[in-house]
């Protein structure tokens, strides 16, 4: 049996370090930094967080508080053009780089993260 990813990584310190690092970027550039209303980021975080968790084996904690994630939909009242979507990889994968991953979990990872930032698209530049 295949330990999940989440396992493999170091599980939930291994998510929490990644998605704090990740929203330092994001609070440091304001064009992202309009996509988030919310004056505290902590929400943002948690709900990150605990999506990226359940999404690679660990708890099923978001769909358990937030139901299915529908990302797209979720997404849907932000304009996400492809200028957003590089900003967003640009801190994502900062945060992977400070993470230290073997390289097969970090391919892994960044394969999923430039995928899901493109999917997200909405909208033109």
């Amino acid at each position: 049996m295949t330990s999940s990813l989440y396992d493999r990584v170091g599980g939930a310190e291994t998510f929490r370090r990644l998605v704090d690092r990740f929203y330092e970027g994001v609070a440091g550039d304001p064009p992202l930094r309009e996509m988030y209303p919310d004056e505290d980021l902590g929400p943002a975080a948690d709900r990150l967080r605990m999506f990226l968790e359940q999404y690679w084996g660990g708890p099923k904690t978001y769909g358990e508080t937030r139901g299915h994630p529908r990302l797209r939909m979720r997404h849907a009242p932000y304009a996400v053009t492809p200028r957003q979507a590089e900003r967003w990889l640009h801190h994502m994968m900062a945060a992977v780089d400070e993470l230290g991953l073997a390289d097969a979990e970090d391919a892994e990872l960044r394969e999923y993260l430039d995928r899901a930032a493109w999917f997200m698209l909405n909208a033109d530049d």
